[in-house]
């Protein structure tokens, strides 16, 4: 392998990680609250709404339901707009955000879900509003459980970032594309295979670890 690959695939290991976190923590920003929105609405629940709760829903259930190669086609236009081109690391974060926010809320969802009922009735039998109950007792209790989720949807951003190399979206996976697909470059396709698998690999390691620390204290 030449030294300019060498120097294309560690350029490559960077956009890489720089679009999974901005694309993490901008799908967090927006899909924790979404999530809790879903837990808190539903049937039963401390701010049961079915509504509201039905809207949050649908919007979540459609863009969960695109595949995200059919998804980023459709955003073109939109990134676009955005960022002002449609292709490069800058603009895959874009559709990286929107195909990860649903798969955030549905997990924090999930995350809530597991609360013992018992931890909310206490919170209310003193008082506690329904904002104060969520931020101090249900989001309290879920941590372990939403970084063990955080953990998994980190893993799938980066998944979906190496999807957008298909259409030039940087990183490792436009590199797997045009170097070892389009040329034919078997050794760079499976190292950028082995360096995604290792990634993945130490996110979740590393998040299961905090999760496991967090349970014990």
């Amino acid at each position: 392998m030449s030294q300019y690959l060498v120097e294309a695939i560690q350029k490559g290991i960077f956009e890489t990680l720089q679009m999974t976190f901005f694309s993490a923590l901008i799908a967090y920003v927006i899909g924790l609250p979404v999530g809790i929105g879903l837990y808190a609405t539903a049937k039963g629940r401390i701010l049961e709404n079915r509504p509201v709760n039905a809207t949050l829903s649908l919007i979540v259930n459609v863009l969960r339901s695109l595949p995200f190669l059919i998804l980023l086609v459709l955003l073109i236009p939109f990134t676009r707009w955005v960022v002002g081109t449609s292709i490069g690391t800058t603009a895959t974060i874009v559709p990286l955000t929107i195909g990860a926010m649903p798969i955030v809320a549905r997990m924090v969802e999930a995350s809530l879900c597991e609360i013992n009922p018992g931890i909310i009735e206490a919170a209310t039998a003193m008082g506690a509003s329904s904002t104060y109950t969520i931020l101090h007792f249900i989001l309290p209790e879920a941590t372990p459980s939403l970084l063990q989720g955080a953990a998994i949807n980190v893993a799938t951003i980066l998944g979906y970032s190496a999807m957008a190399g298909v259409i030039g979206g940087g990183g490792l996976g436009s590199i797997a594309m045009q170097y070892g697909y389009y040329r034919y470059q078997k050794d760079v396709l499976w190292t950028t295979v082995a360096l995604l698998v290792v990634m993945v690999m130490l996110i979740q390691g590393i998040g299961a670890f905090i999760a496991k620390k967090k349970r014990k204290s």
